[in-house]
């Protein structure tokens, strides 16, 4: 028998060690020099408590999920408000299972997502916010965005609705969340599924609820850049218990088992069931009843994940106020640049600050992005801009049986062109965030 009286003293020597690792490798106070030092859009931010919990978990060798896993689904659940949380090695992983999670026949039939079935989606964004569509065999529906908020144009919904609908999937761009009520609104009077993407978004408010409480699934990503990391990893939260059950099936290969790792009969009749064509009492471990992955996470990156959820809160306020201060600073320049706007009664918990140049400039945007990484100050582009004009689409764009487009998107061109968004992370500080707009000043002036 282990003597765990033995074990903690040895830990607590390992932590000791870990926490002076901590403040001589990573503990460094380097002082900013304009146009020497990088400014990244994003970063991890950590201390020693992560590197703890990190080899305290690696010290059990429990290499799969565990209690560190089942820890953190249950505090972001309570920390978001909804029931029920599953994690994933991704955020792009939570969107595959969230639209997976509705072809399950384990839902009513006429709420199934068949082939040919359309979910609208907004034609800019994130790739794998729309790629599960495609790759689940239904039909994307391209609906174009507002400029000022880059999410969807609500007033185009109604006209984007067909008899084959039978979902909606949205991210809140940059944070910022899209017309909830008006978008909600829409899926309960046409019996519609919302998938609430909320990877880039975590914090942020809406009525004063957070987003990842409004779709039937929701979606998270915790990729470093993200507003909290575990290195890779996603969530799906929902309050639903049959939509539960069935993400974390097809999370863990589509088997119809839901006993934990190193757990073998939760059911209490694991070789009790008849089902499919199987033989009665088929080890109910080995019986599968969804096309299945494998998506799981493991429990070190939980630990790290638990640490980071301590700190959120103090992540949230720091981008708000690096996002307002940039926003002050570049008010002066509205006759040029369209600055963010947050959607109307909402409290962002900014991913970053978005620009889109107005048409009276001397300067592309690629010059400014060209001149502003040249002053190391790193920028991003409003990801894959619109999403059809990309080369995945060369070949689905032959065929429109593939894909729908309403209207004409204008604006998600627009945002293609003469978008771009710079960091508001919590590693940034004031003269960083001067500094950034002064060069932004100094080129579109």
């Amino acid at each position: 028998m282990p003597n765990n009286s033995e074990i903690i003293r040895i830990k607590s020597k390992i932590f000791d060690l870990v926490k002076k690792y901590y403040n001589v490798r990573f503990k460094k106070s380097e002082k900013f020099n304009p146009g020497e030092t990088k400014i990244n859009y994003a970063g991890r931010m950590f201390d020693e408590n992560e590197l703890i919990s990190l080899i305290d978990s690696s010290l059990e060798f429990w290499l799969t999920e565990g209690n560190f896993t089942y820890q953190f689904e249950s505090a972001l659940a309570n920390f978001i408000g909804t029931k029920y949380c599953t994690v994933a090695n991704s955020g792009s992983s939570a969107n595959l299972l969230a639209i997976s999670a509705l072809t399950s026949n384990k839902l009513p039939e006429n709420k199934q997502l068949k082939p040919g079935d359309e979910i609208l989606t907004a034609a800019a964004g994130f790739p794998t916010t729309i790629f599960p569509i495609i790759q689940n065999q239904a039909k994307p529906v391209f609906v174009d965005i507002e400029l000022d908020t880059c999410n969807i144009d609500v007033s185009k919904l109604n006209s984007a609705l067909s008899e084959k609908t039978k979902a909606v999937i949205l991210a809140h761009t940059l944070g910022n969340p899209f017309d909830v009520k008006t978008v909600k609104s829409f899926c309960e009077d046409n019996d519609l599924w919302l998938i609430e993407d909320n990877c880039d978004a975590l914090g942020s408010k809406y009525d004063n609820i957070y987003t990842g409480n409004f779709g039937d699934i929701s979606t998270f990503s915790f990729y470093p850049a993200h507003h909290i990391t575990m290195g890779e990893g996603g969530a799906l939260l929902t309050n639903n218990p049959i939509l539960h059950k069935i993400i974390k099936s097809f999370r863990e290969w589509g088997r119809d088992c839901w006993c934990p790792p190193g757990k073998d009969n939760t059911c209490k009749k694991r070789f009790g069931w008849q089902l499919g064509t199987l033989p009665y009492g088929y080890d109910h471990k080995y019986t599968f009843s969804e096309l299945g992955y494998n998506l799981k996470i493991t429990d070190m990156q939980a630990a790290i994940g638990l640490e980071q959820l301590k700190k959120l809160p103090d992540f949230i306020r720091a981008r708000r106020k690096n996002h307002q201060c940039l926003l002050n600073e570049l008010k002066d320049l509205e006759n040029k640049i369209m600055l963010p706007k947050p959607q109307k009664n909402s409290e962002p918990s900014w991913f970053g600050f978005l620009i889109t140049l107005k048409g009276n400039n001397h300067i592309t945007r690629n010059e400014i992005i060209k001149k502003l990484e040249e002053a190391k100050i790193q920028t991003r582009l409003l990801f894959a801009g619109n999403i059809i004009r990309q080369p995945v689409f060369d070949e689905i764009r032959g065929n429109k049986k593939n894909y729908r487009v309403v209207g004409e998107l204008i604006n998600s061109d627009k945002a293609m062109n003469d978008s771009f968004w710079i960091g508001v992370y919590p590693g940034m500080n004031n003269e960083m965030l001067n500094y950034m707009a002064l060069q932004i000043k100094k080129l579109l002036k």
